[in-house]
């Protein structure tokens, strides 16, 4: 149920090596799959179907920003 998978001993999220986004952006990073979060919405809302209901998401704040 997550786009995150090791493919010949490398890391990758959903199509991308993990490690090149390391290369590029630096660590330590937050990574995240679109996939993932949209197929775990999805099972979630899902669950209450039947109610009125409203589904909200906070993503962590990142105080680790350098700038």
């Amino acid at each position: 149920m997550h786009d995150f998978r090791y493919r010949e001993g490398q890391l990758y999220c959903e199509e991308c090596l993990v490690q090149d986004i390391a290369r590029e952006a630096g660590t330590p990073f937050y990574l995240y799959s679109l996939n993932t979060l949209e197929s775990h919405f999805k099972a979630f809302d899902s669950a209450f179907a039947k109610v009125n209901h409203l589904v909200c998401f906070s993503a962590k704040a990142n105080s680790n920003w350098p700038f």
